[in-house]
């Protein structure tokens, strides 16, 4: 163990160095931040305090470049002090200033006595000082919260103790992007009917709702993309065909925010097959940016139907478009999807 501080120099400009440790580097600084935002965001929410991420990574990018010129380590808000600092009741940025000076003049002064400090001392304070930070409950919590985002947790969790924290961060964002993929891919939509003596509209397979035979409401509760378009397609195609006595199709897209160019395509290609099918194809609820976005291309003027401002207009002028609207069946419209 040295005693002293550490030499002051400039960092080494070898470009075959840089060149082996760029990547590491990056990694290196990735994991710091996320365990640095992460224990700091844990202890805010204990006192109901919040923390600024573009602060806490403009300070550490100001304690590495410091670093740098003194051959340190990496700099990264450590969990055991940053839970010790808690524990003894730190308020301000003051207490990290205490804290280098007390390493400072341990290294100095203090380096004889600590050299024989056994290594699992120093584990013991570390575990003890981290265990406040161990959530048991949130496991059971995901799970039954949701099976995707409990797959991740688990993932980070396992591969972080078989492989340290670098993989199971890695771990963890990379089955987080697979599950947001395969969600995004296959999105939610509903057939919806109008809430009797209301103007609103819910999910057939969970509401009391009215409808009529000749016209199909669908609710899009996703963006239009590359990711789902052609699942949208055959959804679409999939409906119309179980129901012979369809006429007119409304896309409800309150909660679409976004159409790209294949969600566009898409739309289109389900507006030539209602073309071809006698079945008119109305849009409803269209947000002002896409529909700003629509209007800048040939599909508003190319569709057979209409864009209604409200579901609810769409769906009183259609039902006395196309023939006598139906009753609505008493016990219809019960279970979940």
């Amino acid at each position: 163990m040295p005693q002293g501080l550490p030499p002051f120099a400039l960092p080494s400009t070898d470009l075959g160095l840089i060149g082996q440790l760029w990547v590491p580097a990056l990694l290196i600084s990735i994991i710091g931040f996320v365990e640095s935002v992460s224990v700091a965001q844990t202890l805010a929410a204990k006192r109901r305090q919040r923390i600024a991420p573009n602060q806490e990574l403009i300070g550490l990018g100001a304690s590495n470049i410091a670093s740098a010129f003194s051959g340190g380590y990496p700099v990264t808000g450590g969990f055991a002090r940053s839970v010790v600092n808690f524990d003894a009741g730190a308020e301000t940025p003051a207490a990290g200033a205490y804290t280098a000076v007390g390493i400072a003049l341990a290294g100095l002064f203090l380096t004889p006595l600590l050299y024989s400090l056994p290594i699992a001392t120093l584990a013991a304070t570390i575990i003890v000082a981290v265990l406040s930070l161990v959530d048991l409950k949130t496991p059971g919590q995901l799970w039954n919260y949701s099976k995707a985002d409990f797959a991740a947790h688990m993932a980070t969790i396992v591969i972080t103790l078989l492989a340290g924290v670098e993989m199971g961060v890695i771990a963890g964002v990379g089955v987080g992007l697979l599950l947001y993929l395969w969600r995004a891919s296959r999105p939610h939509a509903a057939i919806v009917g109008r809430v009797p003596e209301t103007e609103h509209f819910r999910n057939v397979d969970r509401h009391q709702v009215f409808t009529v035979p000749h016209v199909l409401s669908i609710r899009i509760d996703e963006s239009l993309t590359y990711l789902n378009a052609r699942w949208l397609e055959e959804y679409v195609l999939e409906e119309i065909a179980d129901r012979p006595d369809v006429r007119h199709v409304i896309l409800m897209c309150s909660a679409v925010n976004e159409i790209d160019a294949s969600g566009l395509e898409s739309l289109e290609a389900i507006n030539h097959r209602m073309i071809d099918a006698g079945i008119g194809l109305h849009l409803s609820e269209v947000k002002g940016p896409v529909m700003d976005r629509l209007k800048r291309t040939h599909f508003v003027d190319e569709l057979n139907g209409q864009v209604f401002l409200s579901q609810n207009r769409a769906f009183r002028e259609l039902a006395t478009n196309g023939g006598p609207p139906a009753e609505p069946i008493p016990d219809a419209a019960r279970g979940m999807i």
